[in-house]
């Protein structure tokens, strides 16, 4: 079996995919169908410039110790980078609502919600509509990618 991932961008954050351990493995159950994650730790290794980013995303600063880092938007679609400190407020993030759904994927720290939890490696689907109210653990670094926006709840 053989997996290929291209990640296209002149910037210095890379996707290195190196072969299964057990790429067959069972899903996490879930009660709730509507959202999907899966922990792909075992087989996939993340780098990413810390420096770079720093010099060139331009991060927004809640004041609560999650930034956001706009990478790319085109039309409804965006791409970005949430930032959450290691000692951040359990409350940072606010419930919210993805109409066009969401999927991000966990490259440092880890993420939970209502629906399961995230350690680095993880890549999560929310569907259209769904809503969650995610919180964090260490210092966290979360690849978001939103289909059409998110409303805050």
């Amino acid at each position: 079996m053989a997996c290929i991932v291209y990640v296209s961008t002149p910037d210095p954050l890379s996707v290195t995919l190196l072969p299964p351990h057990n790429a067959l493995s069972a899903p996490i159950p879930r009660s709730d169908m509507a959202n999907f994650s899966h922990d792909l730790s075992e087989w996939l290794s993340i780098g990413f410039d810390s420096e770079w980013l720093e010099e060139n995303i331009r991060w927004k600063d809640f004041g609560t110790g999650v930034r956001l880092g706009r990478i790319a938007r085109e039309d409804s679609t965006s791409l970005v980078l949430y930032d959450a400190d290691a000692d951040v407020e359990v409350e940072a993030f606010q419930p919210h609502m993805h109409p066009g759904g969401e999927v991000y994927l966990v490259l440092e720290g880890e993420v939970y919600d209502e629906f399961g939890t995230y350690p680095k490696g993880s890549i999560v689907w929310m569907d259209p509509k769904s809503e969650h109210n995610p919180k964090t653990r260490e210092r966290t670094l979360i690849l978001v990618l939103w289909p059409d926006g998110v409303k805050v709840l």
